[in-house]
């Protein structure tokens, strides 16, 4: 099975304070691979285009558009597509959602890289990239988060089908690489209020408390004001190309989450998966659903105070932190590549397709298929 994908997303040209890159880099090389023919479009902005990164060919085809009146230029390409896909956070998603829903021939999906933020702002009435009488239109969402959160999308918001198709590693990318331990700990993510806390609590506080210990933290759009001990790096802005030797200079890396994820659960951040698949031992924020992932104190260490991170970071015996970093990355391989998301997405895709096939006989008359 060959199919014809067109996504629209936010950004897959740039990485600079976004998230969403890693995600359809991934998805997108894994899918080629499995060969489907992929084209992206996105939205040129200002902001992506300061910092975009080199593609390979290996993303598919990748196109530019400068605003919605460009639209009708990929209309063929959309009416003609197997699967058409529209992505959170894609400025004007509202509109766009619409002009897809109506032209697109084949299964639709929203892929909603940031659900428990659009469930809060669809009750806030803040929503900007869609509207909860859109949802209904997709044959399929697309969550980054599992859980008891796809039967609310399809309850409270009628979706026909919400399905789980979380962030993924690359293992090409993402491996074991020789490197000497600089930090002790380290943390990769833009900065954000709500997980500012947490860092603070889990990261800054044990870098006061233990002067001897050397710490890291990398990600873009960190206030100026804000002070930093002297023993944290901190690093403005790391490529994808660079994650695995950064992970792999750390003897643990910190996992912080914001507070619309906890507060849904069973939403894994990319970086998890990053590190894990980097044999780096991953202490993480607790929050439910984490255990589906990754067995606690096997697998992953759960830390809630600041306590509990200086004591594993100066009483693990070594031995037993190589183990659990092993035991992640084996986990990450078997269940959290791109390849197992490409195939996901085909099983979303058939499920819909055979549908909609059933319903075509029946309206010509031919009958459901038993």
């Amino acid at each position: 099975m060959s199919l014809e994908i067109v996504i629209f997303g936010l950004s897959i040209t740039s990485s600079w304070g976004n998230g969403h890159a890693t995600t359809y880099r991934a998805l997108t090389k894994a899918l080629q691979r499995r060969g489907h023919h992929v084209t992206f479009l996105e939205r040129d902005t200002p902001w992506y285009r300061a910092h975009r990164d080199v593609l390979g060919p290996e993303t598919g085809r990748v196109e530019l558009y400068t605003a919605l009146k460009d639209l009708p230029h990929y209309a063929d390409l959309v009416a003609r597509a197997d699967l058409v896909i529209v992505g959170s956070y894609v400025p004007d998603g509202i509109v766009l959602a619409d002009w897809v829903t109506m032209h697109a021939t084949g299964v639709t999906a929203f892929y909603d890289i940031d659900t428990p933020v659009t469930l809060s702002n669809l009750d806030a009435g803040t929503a900007e990239y869609i509207t909860a009488a859109l949802i209904p239109r997709f044959d399929l969402y697309l969550s980054f988060t599992g859980g008891p959160i796809l039967d609310l999308i399809e309850r409270r918001y009628g979706s026909p089908r919400a399905r789980v198709l979380y962030c993924a590693v690359e293992p090409q990318t993402h491996a074991p690489v020789p490197s000497a331990h600089t930090w002790d700990l380290g943390y990769l993510g833009t900065y954000s209020p709500d997980r500012q806390s947490a860092l603070e609590r889990l990261l800054i506080a044990p870098a006061v408390s233990l002067p001897d210990r050397t710490f890291v933290v990398a990600g873009a759009q960190y206030p100026d004001n804000l002070k930093w001990p002297g023993n944290i790096t901190r690093i403005e802005h790391l490529p994808p190309h660079a994650h695995a030797q950064f992970y792999c200079g750390q003897r643990f890396t910190l996992n912080v989450t914001r507070a619309d994820m906890i507060a849904t659960g069973y939403a894994p951040s990319v970086r998890l998966f990053e590190a894990a698949a980097c044999a780096v031992p991953i202490v993480s924020d607790r929050w439910t659903g984490l255990d589906t992932l990754f067995t606690p104190d096997t697998e992953i260490l759960i830390a809630d105070s600041t306590a509990q991170v200086s004591d594993i970071l100066c009483h693990l015996p070594e031995e037993r932190r190589r183990q659990i970093a092993a035991n992640a990355r084996k986990r990450v391989l078997t269940h959290h590549t791109a390849d197992h998301r490409a195939r996901q997405l085909e099983e979303y895709y058939a499920e819909v397709a055979s549908r909609k096939l059933v319903r075509l006989g029946e309206r010509r008359g031919v009958g459901a298929v038993a």
